[in-house]
């Protein structure tokens, strides 16, 4: 199903829930882990089909996975899953193969489930203004120290004036997008954002400020956050 809106971009996401959440030491991929009755993953996926301009979404699996189909999200008809690969860029690439007549593509962490419609809407709206697309992030506000790998002292102190921390969603050209990720296959390059792919390339996406609020999931701690902010989003 594409959504036709003369006056609005339609667009397809993509979101890799591929992973297995080691690092949350738990039995249950982090996508999975329910708050207040629905799990991130959820969250997550509720968002995006709230926008009007996002026509499908494509969510990118683990070959093993036994759990989303158990999901009464799953049987929307604007949601399609496919099988994912080893790492995020064929993850993304899978759910780049889905046919569709969307120009443009939003790729989200699957455990990102405190985006807010005002910034994926602020996201949006860069479609029309940039050619090459962008990403939510937002500036450095701690000091930075490069560590040497070896004995893991401090290096030096690096300056954060230019710094920022990359969030997603991100949203490109698919076209576009889908070159970049050929390209860095093809290359052996080991990226953890599309907006890297681009870069490599030689294109520079725009920074588009994005809430704290938006966290990854990826540590128990993050959990408590999680369940604060989505109480506001979602009032449960």
């Amino acid at each position: 199903m594409i959504f036709q809106n003369s006056c609005k971009p339609t667009i397809l996401a993509v979101v890799p829930a591929a992973g297995i959440g080691r690092r949350m030491l738990l039995d249950t991929p982090k996508q999975y882990i329910k708050i207040k009755n629905r799990t991130i993953l959820e969250y997550t996926l509720t968002t995006l089909l709230s926008h009007p301009s996002i026509a499908h979404i494509v969510v990118s699996l683990h070959k093993q996975d036994n759990y989303f189909h158990t999901l009464s999200i799953a049987s929307n008809i604007r949601i399609t899953s496919v099988i994912g690969g080893k790492k995020r860029i064929h993850s993304v690439l899978s759910g780049l193969i889905v046919p569709t007549n969307a120009h443009w593509v939003i790729v989200h962490d699957a455990v990102r489930p405190c985006l807010s419609y005002k910034d994926l809407e602020r996201l949006i709206s860069i479609i029309g203004k940039n050619t090459i697309g962008g990403i939510l992030a937002r500036p450095t506000c701690d000091t930075i120290k490069y560590v040497m790998h070896e004995n893991k002292k401090v290096s030096h102190t690096i300056s954060r004036e230019r710094l920022w921390h990359a969030l997603t969603p991100q949203v490109f050209p698919i076209h576009l997008l889908r070159f970049c990720l050929e390209k860095i296959i093809q290359d052996n390059i080991d990226i953890t954002d599309e907006s890297s792919a681009l870069e490599y390339c030689g294109y520079h996406p725009l920074i588009v400020l994005g809430s704290y609020k938006n966290i990854k999931i990826t540590f128990p701690e993050d959990l408590v956050f999680a369940k604060i902010y989505l109480k506001e989003l979602f009032n449960i």
